[in-house]
């Protein structure tokens, strides 16, 4: 139970079992007045929201409506701690009673809750980002299901911190556990453990990042070297395009603080040590420097190279970003991920 004092009247604000919101309004010179609003879970009523405010708990949302002689019902996102005070209610406007994962509404009507749906019910999520938006917070393994990957899904690494959150990674480097030295088919299928170090697998990026797909994505690369000093770059329109897996990246960030080694990459189509899709007329890049990669004459950029234990190596070996470390200095760690 609160209590609160506000100007002449106390509010006496209880919650049963998280669905039924009590409120108990006593003045100096009135009878006290109890509202009870019920909860439909993940829901919500959209288009006659009249104010909205951040508030830490449902209880100050059903507070702020019961001041409020217009309020007739609300709307509490547990996830961003948003109160949402409504003119109407879904009795009113039922085409307006969506489903909102996260959300939860509340009005006087004691057949409310029979509105309510479970997670199950809602829309399964395409992107890590619509988990976070859906208040998954917690970076790790999940399933999604975006468009082309039929009702099995794809099993991804989310990173629900970094940056806002909400990124799908594709790949990983920081102990060396996993060879990166592949073959064309198994940087086409993926490798590794997705708790660990690993490749997404270039089909999954394509049928991801398809034209045919919801909206654009965004690149970010974080990279952390042997004195856990981090540094990261962002890129704008990121897609992979089928057949030779050609990079497609569109701006580089300039707030970025790694500098852009990957530029020279654009455009290029993916090569291994048996493909040779470089632009090198002295070697087979991927074959030399050990990983697959955008190649071109030959990298700025190679963070599937060989993984070494230390961070200073011989020239242009081992998981590289020359703009930030020189051809001189192997990563310690790196990452590159995925954003709508």
């Amino acid at each position: 139970m609160e209590t609160m004092n506000v100007g002449h009247r106390a509010f006496e604000l209880m919650i049963y079992l998280g669905a039924v919101i009590c409120v108990t309004v006593t003045g100096y010179q009135c009878h006290p007045r109890q509202q009870i609003m019920y909860a439909a879970k993940n829901r919500a009523l959209r288009g006659f929201v009249y104010a909205n405010k951040t508030v830490r708990s449902r209880v100050i949302c059903g507070r702020e409506c019961s001041m409020d002689e217009r309020c007739k019902s609300f709307n509490f996102n547990n996830c961003n701690q948003m109160c949402e005070l409504n003119l109407a209610t879904r009795r009113e406007h039922p085409e307006d009673f969506n489903a909102t994962q996260g959300s939860v509404y509340f009005d006087a009507d004691e057949n409310t809750p029979l509105y309510s749906l479970t997670d199950r019910s809602l829309e399964r999520y395409r992107s890590c980002k619509m988990l976070l938006d859906a208040c998954f917070r917690s970076s790790g393994i999940y399933t999604v299901y975006p468009e082309g990957f039929g009702n099995g899904g794809l099993r991804v690494y989310c990173d629900m911190e970094t940056d806002g959150g909400g990124w799908i990674v594709f790949q990983r480097r920081q102990d060396g556990s996993a060879d990166f030295n592949r073959y064309w088919t198994e940087y086409q299928s993926g490798f590794g453990d997705l708790s660990g170090e690993f490749w997404l697998g270039n089909d999954n990026l394509v049928t991801l990042t398809s034209s045919d797909s919801r909206g654009t994505w965004e690149l970010r690369v974080d990279l952390e070297d042997w004195e856990n000093n981090t540094a990261w770059a962002k890129y704008s329109d990121f897609q992979i395009f089928p057949g030779e897996y050609n990079l497609i990246i569109g701006q580089y960030d300039a707030s970025s603080t790694a500098g852009d080694s990957l530029g020279v990459s654009r455009g290029r189509p993916f090569a291994t040590r048996d493909r040779e899709n470089d632009a090198s007329e002295l070697r087979n890049c991927a074959r030399y420097y050990k990983g697959g990669w955008w190649f071109n004459n030959c990298y700025l950029a190679h963070l599937n190279g060989r993984h070494f234990p230390s961070g200073y190596v011989r020239y242009a070996k081992g998981v590289q970003w020359h703009t930030w470390k020189t051809e001189f200095y192997s990563l310690k760690t790196c990452s590159m991920k995925i954003r709508e």
